[in-house]
């Protein structure tokens, strides 16, 4: 464990899209912090094994049903939260979708689709979570999940760049709005994260790892809980002073020769 089992003691969080992947790697490291969860997805068998395996691990956790593309889910999910446990602290707006299509093939009902989970689905959660957050005894934290690729262009993925990029802006606007009422708004973006089954489809099943790999000066793919360690920091009272940023966690990727065109030689 990275960071002291009472970081998040007392604290209460939402995490969408918490069943798998990176939202279960938060949901994992925020109960070994001391948090207590409440997690929603769409999908209820993958809920019922994420709480059941945090519960096993002693941790304190709940499942919601929910579709973030529908307002009064969001709504519930937060109403479940200061029922349950009397706050909420943190919000975490994970839900995401993706899939890769050109934009030239790409239908108006799939572009709609990711826009409606990805930016919708955001600007829901801190709306429904905007009370709660500003009643928190520890300051409230709204965290969004952005992504490297949102401010470069994804080719292949012009839906999901695009919704991405929109995260951005309305969290630096949240950042601003919300200050004056302690709430504390930030993205975490991750690049290409190898436990998660969106990098296993789109780089590894499409023969693309190699290539991708190469353009990592740290020569290899992330995990959940690299991303999981910059939700606590966040979350965290280290935090605390931290508001409208953007913590990029990608290897150095966003830095690199395939940011500026320029193929370094590696170094003897």
């Amino acid at each position: 464990m990275t960071f002291k089992e009472d970081a998040l003691k007392g604290r209460v969080a939402i995490i969408t899209g918490g069943g798998g992947g990176i939202g279960f790697g938060i949901a994992k490291a925020f109960a070994s912090a001391g948090a207590k969860l409440v997690l929603a997805s769409r999908n209820p068998d993958r809920l019922e094994g994420a709480v059941k395996e945090i519960t096993e691990l002693g941790g304190e956790a709940i499942a919601v049903q929910a579709d973030v593309r529908n307002y009064e889910d969001v709504e519930r999910a937060v109403k479940t939260a200061v029922d349950t446990y009397g706050a909420l602290d943190i919000m975490v707006a994970n839900a995401a979708g993706n899939f890769v299509v050109p934009a030239a093939e790409m239908s108006v009902n799939a572009w709609k689709t990711v826009i409606d989970i990805d930016l919708n689905g955001t600007f829901y959660c801190a709306r429904a979570a905007h009370g709660a957050l500003k009643a928190s005894k520890f300051g409230g934290r709204f965290i969004a999940i952005s992504t490297t690729r949102a401010l470069e262009g994804w080719p292949g993925c012009a839906h999901a760049g695009a919704a991405k990029a929109g995260i951005m802006s309305l969290i630096r606007t949240l950042c601003g709005e919300w200050g004056p009422d302690g709430i504390r708004c930030n993205t975490i973006a991750p690049g290409a994260i190898g436990d998660t089954e969106g990098v296993k489809r789109i780089y590894e099943e499409a023969g693309r790892k190699e290539l991708e790999l190469s353009s990592i000066p740290l020569g290899e793919f992330g995990r959940t809980s690299d991303i999981a360690n910059a939700a606590v920091f966040l979350c965290s009272d280290a935090g605390a002073y931290v508001t409208g940023a953007d913590i990029v966690v990608d290897g150095g990727r966003n830095r690199s020769r395939s940011s500026t065109g320029v193929k370094l030689a590696a170094a003897q």
